[in-house]
């Protein structure tokens, strides 16, 4: 991985800021989805396609170990190649799973489905390799910001934080794209 000419402390940090700023400001939340984690809570959210032409997608995921929560909603193209036109979620958690949502929407928003499963299963590659980063430089650079997670897997209790939206997405793609082949 390029380290921008910093040593291994000014790097983490730099990450660690990075992650930080995307859970403030996270892009791609919107709420819509009921909270799960309160006793009040009752039912399912509507999935309704703002596009039209499109056939979404919704897939709810929680995280038993830290109650990470997200519900990601997709909304796929008909047309050949499908494409994500909408990508969104709502849900709660630590910094890491709503850093990771942010930037994942950021990477997979506008992206045919088959970019947006390249790029899980790059991520997912990255937090496989507990801390060393990919030996791909192209993967890295199709990661983008998504790269700061590196740090994040070296510690195996945070990579389910960090692969939570981006499970969700794949998952909420998946019924998209069944919802679109029952027609």
């Amino acid at each position: 991985m390029n380290d921008f000419g910093m040593n291994g402390d000014d790097l983490e940090q730099m990450y660690q800021e990075v992650i930080l700023e995307a859970s403030r400001d996270p892009h791609g939340k919107e709420t819509f989805a009921p909270d799960l984690a309160s006793e009040s809570a009752g039912g399912e959210s509507v999935v309704r396609a703002s596009h039209e032409y499109c056939t979404p997608g919704e897939s709810h995921q929680f995280n038993p170990t830290c109650g990470d929560e997200a519900t990601v909603h997709v909304e796929v193209s008909d047309a050949e190649p499908h494409r994500i036109e909408r990508l969104v979620w709502d849900g709660h958690g630590c910094s890491i799973s709503q850093a990771s949502l942010s930037v994942m929407v950021d990477l997979c928003a506008g992206r045919t489905v088959d970019e947006a499963m390249g790029l899980f299963a790059d991520f997912h590659e990255l937090m496989e390799s507990r801390g060393k980063g990919l030996a791909d430089e192209a993967k890295e650079d199709r990661l983008e910001d998504a790269v700061v997670f590196q740090g994040v897997s070296k510690y195996p209790m945070r990579i389910k934080c960090a692969l939570l939206g981006w499970e969700g997405m794949r998952d909420a793609a998946a019924r998209a794209l069944a919802a679109k082949n029952a027609d």
